[in-house]
């Protein structure tokens, strides 16, 4: 039966990478709102503060772990100290990623090495620690942040669209693997959203009028739009979804 509760995650505990800002510290409020607690991460651990004392003013509860998830032994100490003092970590959403733009000519070898490492490594370090310990429990839900460009590709982000590409064949390996230890592995896929990330493109005036003009529903995104389809993919309401990507893209990739 569905009611309200299918929705709630009271009681539960979600670690979201790159949660300091942008669309990490928005999936954070989210989850919070729906009554999970969450733990903020990031490397900066200043920012990583001011998120979190961000998101307690607003009543939510909040922890942080600054940890660079790149680094295997840093990653490993960080879940088992949340594991060991805050509780069992039950969503784990893989959020942290870099953009670096130029034609792929000229893309330079170490962008390349910094944009897979940043945004398909560190998805199989986090996701890996996390997941044996849900493996042990038989239960779990991780989202991975994918992104239109696991579908699309846009001229000077090749590298980019590859490893979110690459995000989404790692979404369905995770989830058939940890499918039937009762864990849930889905990918969520942002379209254009407005974030510090975005802000040349957005008020590149030509690009956002041929975004806008291309997106059925007319408008780019805000941070906000994603909070219901995270909470869904977190929550007991998408108990039998598995291995999907779900775009909240305003449409963009039903059109050419």
């Amino acid at each position: 039966m569905i009611d309200a509760t299918t929705f709630r995650l009271d009681g539960r505990l979600a670690l979201i990478t790159g949660s300091s800002a942008g669309i990490g510290l928005a999936l954070a409020r989210a989850l919070a709102q729906a009554g999970a607690g969450v733990v903020l991460n990031g490397r900066d651990g200043t920012r990583l503060q001011q998120a979190a004392a961000l998101l307690q003013g607003e009543g939510l509860t909040v922890h942080s772990r600054a940890f660079d998830v790149l680094d295997a032994a840093a990653v490993e100490a960080a879940v088992a100290s949340i594991e060991a003092e805050i509780g069992a970590i039950e969503v784990l959403v893989n959020n942290a990623g870099i953009q670096r733009r130029a034609p792929f000519h000229e893309f330079a070898a170490d962008d390349w090495q910094a944009v897979m490492r940043t945004n398909v490594d560190s998805m199989f370090i986090v996701g890996q620690a996390v997941a044996r310990r849900m493996v042990a429990r038989q239960r779990g839900r991780i989202i991975n942040i994918c992104s239109v460009q696991s579908e699309l590709g846009r001229p000077g982000i090749a590298p980019y669209a590859a490893s979110k590409g690459a995000v989404k064949m790692l979404t369905k390996g995770m989830a058939i693997d940890l499918g039937p230890h009762g864990i849930n592995v889905n990918g969520l896929g942002p379209g254009y959203f407005k974030t510090a990330l975005t802000e040349k493109l957005v008020a590149d005036e030509a690009f956002s009028h041929w975004l806008v003009q291309h997106t059925p529903s007319r408008r780019w995104g805000d941070v906000e739009d994603l909070a219901g389809a995270a909470v869904f993919l977190a929550s007991d309401a998408s108990r039998f979804v598995n291995g999907h990507i779900l775009y909240v893209d305003g449409g963009i990739t039903a059109t050419l």
